[in-house]
Formats: structure tokens, C-alpha cells, sequence
């Protein structure tokens, strides 16, 4: 049962993965082109999803959405990793008030949510694209810091760091030898999971209108523009949503069965 999460969450992240990449190169229609005479069209030939009420193919909106949410997951989580497990590592190998400051911010961190981050981020600097993966990013930087706490603090009884220490070497040194090579599996089972949340807050972001601009499709535009033909056409609805539901349900079956896997205290209980 856990290996199937693993293969279902690769096969769905996968597909994910290929559509953005499909859309680099090929789309079945250009994805910003207003046709009028096609708008809502069902789904057929050759509009295999059907339109939107500008008469915008829903199929090459899915492809070009699934870059987006691709990038800004990768961004987002980037930024997150790269200012959090620094920090973590930082405040596991320290201890004492540095540590209390450390987690003290990042308490401080978890007060302000994605999205009312965006809202003050888009406020002072407009809505981009930039702002909802630095909002997205800053908003995620506590998990990732507060996981390479853990694993940094777990470390740091063990005898091979304890031995490390009293031959001299550096904690620069013991954090790149040690610390790191042993927490990198659990922050990658955390990249996963933050990686659907990545996706879930920018659609969401896109759908206030703090996100993407309109000139490029996303999944959560779609959703806006999809709302006032609820009552006509709902699966200008279904297909975003969907999709939506689907990448973020891919990467944290990803990450689950990814925790189960390389948990040796997981592997031992089963």
C-alpha cells in the first residue's frame, strides 16, 4: 500500500512534469488567441476539452498552467530551502539563545500565511508572478527550518558527529560532512509537500488576482474566468480544478510514500 502511494504520486508528478514540458514546445492552440466565434464550445474535435467565453482553447491553458504552477513551485521552494535549512542547521548546531531567537522568528513567520503575505507584497509592488513566489517562498521558510532543526539536533548526539567534534573539525566542517548529507531525505520528503502547497496557494493567489497576470494562463485564472459560466457551462470548472487537485494530491502522495521509504524507523515498523 505505501509503495503504491510512492508510484501514484510519481506517475501524477510526472504528468505534471510532462504537460509543462509539452507546453514549451507545443500546444494544440495558442493559449492567449480570442476567438470569438468559438467561444464555449463543448468538448470534440479539435477542442478535445471544449473553450472558455473568449473562445480560448482549455486544453492548451492546462499545458501552459501546469509550466506556471511548475515554476512556481520550484522558485518558491527553492527559496525556502535555501534561507530555511541553513537557518535550521544553524540553530540545531548552536543551541542556546541563538536557537531561541531562530525558532522565536520563525513563530513570528508562521503568523503571516501566504496569501496575506501576497496581499502586502502586491500592495507595494503590484502583482507579478515574482510576488507570488517570493510571498509563497517566505511563507515556507519556517517548516524547512524547523524540519533541519530536528534532523541538525538529532545529529549532533550522534557519535560520528561527537567524534568529529573532538578531533577539531569545524562546525562549518560537521554541517557539510555530517548534518547535511544525513538531513538531506527529510528535507526533500518536505520540498514534496511543500511543493503542493506551492501549487495549491498560487492558483489561489491567481484567482484573487495577486498572482499571474491574465496575459499568461494559470490554473487559478481559469477558475476566476470559469465562475460566471458556472451555470452554463461547468466544465470550464471541472478541468482546472482538477488538475489543481490532482498535481497537489500527486506531490504529497510523492511525499509520503518518499517519508515511508528512506524513514528507517517507518521501514522497521513494517
Amino acid at each position: 500500500m505505501k509503495r503504491l502511494q510512492l508510484w501514484l504520486g510519481l506517475v501524477l508528478v510526472a504528468a505534471v512534469v510532462a504537460a509543462g514540458l509539452v507546453s514549451l514546445v507545443w500546444t494544440p492552440f495558442d493559449p492567449i488567441r480570442v476567438v470569438p466565434a468559438d467561444r464555449l464550445l463543448p468538448p470534440g474535435w479539435p477542442h478535445l476539452l471544449g473553450t472558455d467565453g473568449m473562445g480560448i482553447d482549455i486544453a492548451s491553458q492546462l499545458l501552459v498552467g501546469a509550466r506556471g504552477c511548475l515554476i512556481v513551485g520550484i522558485v518558491s521552494v527553492g527559496i525556502a530551502v535555501v534561507i530555511g535549512v541553513p537557518l535550521g542547521m544553524l540553530s540545531g548546531q548552536v543551541g542556546g539563545w541563538l536557537d531561541d531567537v531562530i525558532m522565536r522568528l520563525t513563530d513570528i513567520a508562521y503568523a503571516f500565511p501566504a496569501l496575506l503575505l501576497a496581499i502586502l507584497l502586491a500592495a507595494a509592488l503590484g502583482p507579478s508572478t515574482v510576488t507570488a513566489m517570493v510571498a509563497i517562498g517566505v511563507a515556507t521558510i519556517p517548516a524547512f527550518a524547523r524540519v533541519a532543526r530536528a534532523g541538525t539536533t538529532q545529529m549532533m548526539a550522534s557519535d560520528f558527529v561527537l567524534a568529529a567534534r573532538a578531533s577539531g573539525t569545524s562546525r562549518l566542517g560537521i554541517a557539510r560532512r555530517h548534518i547535511a548529507p544525513n538531513i538531506a531525505p527529510v528535507v526533500g520528503v518536505q520540498a514534496s509537500v511543500g511543493f503542493a502547497m506551492a501549487i495549491l496557494a498560487e492558483a489561489a493567489l491567481s484567482y484573487l488576482g495577486l498572482g499571474t497576470p491574465r496575459s499568461t494562463p494559470t490554473w487559478g485564472t481559469m477558475l476566476r474566468d470559469a465562475q460566471g459560466f458556472l451555470l452554463v457551462t461547468p466544465n470550464l470548472a471541472v478541468w482546472p480544478g482538477l488538475a489543481i487537485a490532482l498535481a497537489v494530491l500527486g506531490f504529497n502522495l510523492l511525499g509520503d510514500g518518499l517519508r515511508d521509504l528512506l524513514d528507517p524507523r517507518l521501514r522497521e515498523a513494517t
